[in-house]
């Protein structure tokens, strides 16, 4: 085995984890060999799959519409949380990718990590939830402000906390974990976020 063949091999793992990590099947060849109708193929399943898994955030709007009617100053919040819980997530999640795929991290260690990133969770939850509670304050008054910066602690806690345990599970079963780092975690975490702001609202308002 020469050091060439083992570059290849590094380059070809890099890839294949790049476009699992993008919610595309990998490639078979290079994308410049590559047509359209193979392009389609590889790209329109996750595509497929993420609509319909996108379609809980419409029900959880639907079941929340007569909240969202009644204080419509909630709805200039949806795109801060969502966008942000998914960032939080995809952070942590690219992370533990990346530690479980160079052994810095095992498996048996996921109750350690788990705990850490709790706390770091917390951390970032109250720092973006004091951030955000001002935008509420601005924009609806004391107590949107109040769902809006108790909203983003959770969300962002909750996102961290998925965003870790993902790739820990594929591993376990025996799936490519790079698959967590993408769009399958982000719209995890947007039905998750919606689910929690919106209930957090209707308790507080």
């Amino acid at each position: 085995i020469t050091v060439d063949d083992i570059i290849d091999v590094i380059e070809e793992e890099a890839t294949e984890d790049f476009q699992l990590g993008a919610a595309v099947t990998p490639l078979e060849d290079d994308y410049g060999n590559l047509g359209v109708w193979e392009l389609y193929k590889k790209r329109a399943g996750w595509l497929v799959i993420l609509v319909f898994i996108n379609l809980l955030s419409s029900s959880v709007m639907a079941v929340f519409e007569e909240l969202l009617a009644a204080t419509i100053a909630l709805t200039f919040f949806v795109p801060l949380l969502i966008a942000t819980g998914g960032n939080a997530g995809q952070q942590s999640s690219t992370l533990m990718v990346r530690s479980l795929a160079t052994g810095d991290t095992q498996l048996s260690q996921w109750f350690k990590v788990l705990l850490k990133e709790l706390g770091v969770g917390l951390s970032l939850g109250v720092t973006l939830g004091l951030a955000s509670w001002v935008l509420g304050v601005v924009q609806g008054g004391l107590r949107i402000g109040l769902v809006v910066s108790l909203s983003m602690t959770v969300i962002v806690v909750i996102a961290n906390l998925v965003g870790v345990t993902m790739p820990f599970v594929l591993t376990k079963l025996k799936k490519d974990p790079a698959v967590a780092s993408g769009p399958l975690l982000t719209t995890i975490v947007d039905v998750a976020g919606l689910l929690i702001y919106l209930s957090i609202a209707k308790m507080l308002l």
